[in-house]
């Protein structure tokens, strides 16, 4: 199953840490800002590195008394030096966070929408094959964790590193260099660890997320076959299949948890031993003379000072790490180019008269399955050609190779002399209308959904669509007529009244060629003869592909092929393939007697 190869995936795929350089772009759009925010943290940073200066001096005046009376101004101004260099560092790293706000959150945008065009331009073998509600949690997670790595690794990885090297410096040049190297040792060790256990939990974090992929995507799944599950009573069934994926994810997590829990408990052990054994060199020297109170006071707060976001970098460490992962998955789904692509500056497709050409066309979704074999036909520009056969013949694949969701493996498709494979997608897409077999509509109202075939169309002519379709009679007698809402996939309509839809959008995107795909599949007999009305009249203009199971509706075809496994076995028009009293007669026949068996 496609959930445990994800789960693979997120177990042994070892991160990319120049998933961090793929960054660059979306900061390189604010240069500015991204020069004033550092500006912003350097400021910050040195008023902190201060704060504890004052506070030596402020210590020291009252521990060794006042020489005079007139000195008294003294530690006012250190007090207000002290409270002023506290305020200065909150202020400039508010400043810094509101002016690199712009560049996170656009660049969260920028992602966004790269994936969702990226998404709409892969193949349909991919969107067959996805996960929908695992693919929505990568996406979710990846955005966010770019937004993570924006932030954090500038906020808090860069400026706790410059105010070590500060603290170290001033350490250096005021007291024993050994407090330095007390400081870099602990720094090291601390790094050190938290490294190594981090890497060695990555592996539960990917389990986990592979976990809440899997368990997401099945609960999505079942709520979007709601009805199936209803039909055969499989509420329980489902239930226990989610709850199992949910026993997976719950165990996943928990060792996430106890992983972190040791990773935590071994940072705070090493910031402890660090700071008990600097405190204890501290009052060593204050008992000594070596230094003063207001330097051990100077010292204790520039180890809390220093070891508090230490300890935060160890969270901010373990966040980017997860943050990697999952902008990893973000960033290879983007890295993953589609199978149909555009060749370089491929020009738009001209319709002149709209004929359209398969030439010796073979094709396969899997190399051990071949679906057509050296098919080769014409429709002549304004004609109608049906294809029919039995089911799995290939008849829907011809749809999906004009189309181009598949491109060829052998042969070529033309239309008007140009192959399809060398003109854009977009125009080709653009000269083509689809009626299919099983129509799904947008969580909408009845009126969007029609105007989704033209968005820019006039209300005058979304309506017109829908009459033509013999849709109109139908929505006006609803309580809320064209702002009825039509539910999730649809399903608040009959299948016809779908297909109806689907005819009607069709119409509104006036296109040169049409691929009617079963469209009347779903359609009772009166509205199938309505339909076709409608269909043959706008089909007399255009170049229209059929693809048909009931042979009823395709007798007036210019030009019939009759496919089996893959292969043209018998083409000419509805009387000359019942003269012929091959296939095709044999089909009809056996279409008669079921209509008869079905009416008697």
């Amino acid at each position: 199953m496609r959930a445990y190869a994800d789960s693979d995936y997120s177990a042994h795929h070892k991160p990319n840490w120049k998933v961090i350089a793929g960054l660059w772009p979306y900061l390189a759009e604010f240069r500015g800002r991204v020069v004033l925010s550092v500006a912003f943290l350097v400021l910050a940073k040195l008023a902190t590195v201060a704060t504890p200066v004052a506070l030596k001096y402020i210590v020291d005046y009252l521990d060794q008394g006042r020489e005079s009376d007139l000195l008294l101004w003294i530690p006012v101004v250190l007090v207000v030096a002290y409270g002023a260099l506290r305020f200065a560092s909150t202020l400039f790293s508010e400043l810094r966070d509101a002016v690199f706000a712009r560049v996170a959150e656009r660049a969260m945008r920028r992602v966004s929408l790269r994936v969702f065009r990226h998404l709409h331009a892969r193949e349909l073998a991919f969107h067959l094959d996805r996960k929908t509600g695992g693919l929505a949690r990568d996406i979710e997670r990846g955005t966010t964790g770019i937004s993570f790595l924006l932030r954090f690794s500038l906020f808090n990885i860069i400026p706790t590193l410059l105010e070590i090297l500060m603290v170290a410096g001033i350490l250096l040049v005021a007291f024993n260099a050994i407090y330095v190297v007390a400081i870099l040792v602990a720094v090291v060790v601390y790094v050190v660890f938290s490294i190594m256990v981090t890497e060695w939990r990555t592996r539960f974090v990917r389990e986990a997320n592979a976990r809440d992929n899997q368990s997401n995507s099945r609960a999505i799944d079942s709520l979007l076959n709601y009805e199936t599950v209803k039909y055969f009573n499989n509420e329980q069934f489902e239930a226990d299949l989610y709850d199992q994926d949910l026993e997976d994810w719950e165990k996943a997590r928990l060792k996430n948890r106890l992983s972190l829990a040791a990773l935590n408990t071994g940072q705070a052990l090493i910031i402890s031993l660090a700071m008990i054994a600097m405190m204890a060199m501290a009052v060593t020297e204050v008992a000594s003379g070596d230094i003063t109170l207001g330097d051990f006071t100077m010292i204790n707060a520039y180890l809390l000072q220093l070891f508090i976001p230490l300890n935060a970098l160890g969270f901010v460490y373990r966040e980017i790490r997860q943050s990697l992962v999952n902008v990893e998955r973000l960033f290879g789904l983007l890295g993953e180019k589609p199978a149909v692509e555009d060749a370089e500056e491929a020009p738009p497709l001209v319709v002149d008269k709209g004929e359209v050409g398969f030439h010796k066309v073979s094709f396969a979704y899997r190399p051990d399955r071949p679906i057509l074999q050296n098919v080769d036909f014409s429709i002549p520009a304004g004609n109608t050609l049906a294809v029919v056969g039995a089911s799995g013949a290939g008849k829907s694949t011809l749809a999906r190779l004009l189309f181009r969701f598949f491109d060829v493996d052998k042969g070529s498709i033309t239309i008007d002399g140009q192959d399809i494979r060398e003109v854009s997608q977009d125009s080709l897409r653009a000269a083509i209308g689809v009626v299919p077999q099983d129509t799904v509509l947008f969580n909408d109202t009845l009126y969007r959904n029609l105007a989704y075939g033209r968005p820019e169309a006039t209300e005058a002519e979304v309506y017109h669509a829908a009459k033509q379709a013999r849709l109109d009679d139908f929505i006006r007698s609803l309580p809320d007529g064209y702002d009825t809402k039509v539910g999730e996939r649809g399903l608040k309509l009959s299948g016809g009244e779908k297909q109806r839809v689907a005819i009607a959008r069709v119409l509104l995107k006036n296109p040169p060629l049409l691929i009617l795909d079963e469209a009347t599949s779903s359609l009772d007999s009166i509205s199938e003869q309505a339909i076709l009305s409608a269909l043959n009249e706008v089909s007399r203009q255009r170049t229209t592909l059929v693809i048909a199971h009931r042979l009823s509706t395709v007798r007036d075809a210019d030009s019939i092929l009759v496919m089996d496994h893959g292969r043209i076995v018998e083409r000419g028009s509805h009387s000359d393939l019942l003269a012929k009293n091959g296939y095709y007669a044999r089909l009809w026949l056996q279409q008669q007697h079921r209509d008869e068996d079905e009416q008697g």
